[in-house]
């Protein structure tokens, strides 16, 4: 299980772009499962050591994957995975 120490920029990409890859990996890996509520922006901001603007970034290109949902006041959520039948 990776934990936010774990994340490692590379200056090879956009920040954003990295920090969305580790978090869909750890959703891929099932250490955040559907249902699972990431941080608020700031709290993620500060916890893997990023602005808030590359934090709602990656959150927003977490969305466009489909792999997270934001609700207004609720917060954001990891999807189920599509095609999933499993019953965990």
């Amino acid at each position: 299980m990776s934990s936010p120490e774990d994340f490692q920029p590379s200056n090879a990409a956009y920040l954003y772009l990295e920090l969305a890859d580790f978090v869909a990996a750890q959703i891929q890996r099932g250490d955040l499962k559907p249902g699972a509520r990431l941080p608020p922006e700031r709290e993620f901001a500060e916890e893997y050591g990023v602005s808030i603007g590359t934090a709602r970034r990656a959150t927003r290109e977490l969305r466009e994957r489909g792999l997270v949902t934001t609700l207004p006041i609720k917060g954001t959520f990891v999807m189920d995975k599509p095609g999933d039948s499993s019953d965990s």
